[in-house]
């Protein structure tokens, strides 16, 4: 047919059946390729599942198990004791404190006692060679550390971080004692202690600050009203039950029981600070009221007086530092600090005292070497031994040898003219730190029973005419020196 011509094509039985087959097969090719497709997609998604399982494994392994201090050992062999509470709590501790950039140092001193007796070894011990849990394992309830405050820079997000980590922490602050003698300052409060708590162990974070004197001072642990009293066993806190003060340490870092930490590089001066290190602060609210009621002494002559006297103080500590000798502020010196936080202007002298047991017998050639001549030497080291040396503008630093009887102590005086012996008798007292004209020194801790021995119990009130012989409530006659032996125990300069 031409034009709109249909071609019709007529088919056999047989090509008939081929030709519905042939219709048949995209269906059949259709549900075909659905279950390749499925089992593509079946065999991606199990692929995809092991590896989301393989990640996991290796986030738990490199990264929550450092943070919860529960990782796997990196080291041949089996680790003991390292899957304790106390090691678990130090190293999810330390993980904190090095991600935040905190700068925290060991002080706790049953594990520096650990560390001292090894200490070389400890010392060349690398980072994953420990094999057994030594220190921080040992059972006990704290772990104390330290934190110079002025190098912590994000205190609250800390403590944030800290607890979403699982610490439970206790803030302890109080007045900045420094503050107390101004009054627009006088309330603000300060950071002293944290106490953070993981499961049954605790970290003790004494809050270091840095004091004029050039040395670190920690504050009373004090609880308020309103905080939880069975928190932890507060009794058993190394560090808190009352002010203290150290020298600034030399840190080092080391490598103990798998953890890297900083710790005082002469943990053994460190360890031997700790028991003597009790704080008791100058009585700035006092010191004001005095100087409200008696005014203060600005005059030329008063000023130059409380500069080359503190000049002295400061020479006199760094000699007897030097020798080891240990000295408090004794008589008109200590009644300075303690009345009026300040050096007594008509005093004319620095007074110190020594423990007769510490005297050296290079003292006298040490201070004659910093340009302190021997001014006069009386007594010996057996009896009332006093010295007397002297500084610029004629002021004089006078050195008094304390004695210790069954009951009391006393320092001896000594007359050069008639040789007469006096006595003055103080209660037994021990040694407390204090600042002082921008210095670390010692003060007897019982001040107040001290000052009421020389001074007697109108002390408050300033006394301008002194006699030694006759004023102190404590001095008592002591005999007279035998004649024979006044070149020995009388020596003027």
């Amino acid at each position: 047919m031409k034009g709109d011509e249909t071609n019709i094509i007529f088919l056999s039985k047989k090509d008939e059946i081929n030709w519905v087959t042939l219709k048949r097969q995209p269906s059949e090719h259709r549900r075909l390729m659905s279950r390749i497709n499925k089992n593509v997609i079946l065999a991606l998604l199990t692929l995809t599942s092991s590896a989301f399982l393989l990640f996991q494994l290796y986030y738990y392994k490199h990264y929550l198990s450092a943070k919860n201090g529960t990782g796997l050992s990196k080291s041949k062999g089996s680790r003991i004791g390292f899957d304790s509470t106390q090691w678990r709590a130090v190293k999810k501790f330390i993980v904190l404190t090095s991600s935040q950039n905190v700068p925290v140092f060991l002080i706790d001193p049953l594990i520096l006692e650990l560390i001292n007796k090894d200490f070389e070894q400890v010392k060349n011990t690398s980072h994953g060679s420990t094999s057994e849990c030594k220190f921080f394992c040992v059972p006990r309830d704290f772990t104390t550390f330290a934190l110079r405050y002025h190098l912590w820079k994000n205190e609250e997000g800390w403590f944030r971080i800290a607890e979403n980590m699982g610490f439970q922490c206790l803030k302890i602050e109080s007045k900045d004692p420094r503050l107390d003698g101004i009054d627009s300052l006088s309330g603000t409060e300060i950071p002293l202690h944290y106490i953070c708590r993981l499961a049954n162990h605790a970290i003790h974070l004494v809050v270091f600050h840095e004091r004029s004197g050039n040395y670190l001072w920690h504050g009373h642990l004090r609880l308020k009203g309103h905080m939880d009293r069975k928190f932890v066993p507060f009794r058993k806190l190394q560090f808190g039950r009352y002010p203290g003060a150290f020298d600034r340490p030399e840190l080092q870092q080391i490598t103990i029981d798998g953890l890297e930490i900083l710790i005082p590089k002469d943990p053994v001066h460190f360890l031997e600070e700790i028991p003597r290190s009790r704080f008791i602060e100058c009585r700035y609210k006092e010191a004001r009221a005095f100087f409200q009621q008696y005014l203060d002494d600005n005059t030329v002559e008063a000023m130059a007086f409380r500069k080359n006297a503190k000049e002295l103080l400061q020479l006199a500590a760094k000699t007897l530092k030097k020798l080891g000798v240990q000295f408090w502020l004794s008589s008109g010196t200590c009644l300075g600090w303690y009345r009026q936080c300040n050096i007594i202007t008509y005093s004319k002298d620095v007074d110190l005292g020594i423990f007769i047991q510490d005297y050296k017998s290079d003292i006298i050639s040490a201070f004659q070497d910093v340009g302190l001549p021997l001014k006069h030497k009386f007594g010996k080291v057996e009896d009332s031994l006093e010295l007397s040396f002297q500084g610029k503008d004629d002021i004089k630093l006078d050195i008094f040898f304390f004695y210790e009887e069954t009951d009391h102590m006393w320092n001896g005086g000594t007359q050069a003219k008639t040789g007469k012996k006096f006595k003055y008798l103080f209660p037994k007292f021990t040694l407390c730190w204090t600042e002082f004209v921008d210095m670390k020194v010692h003060v007897p801790c019982e001040t107040t029973e001290y000052i009421e021995a020389n001074y007697g119990k109108t002390w408050k009130i300033p006394v301008k005419t002194w006699d030694w012989k006759r004023s102190p409530p404590n001095v008592q006659p002591n005999g007279i020196w035998p004649i024979s032996e006044w070149d020995e125990v009388i020596q003027l300069y």
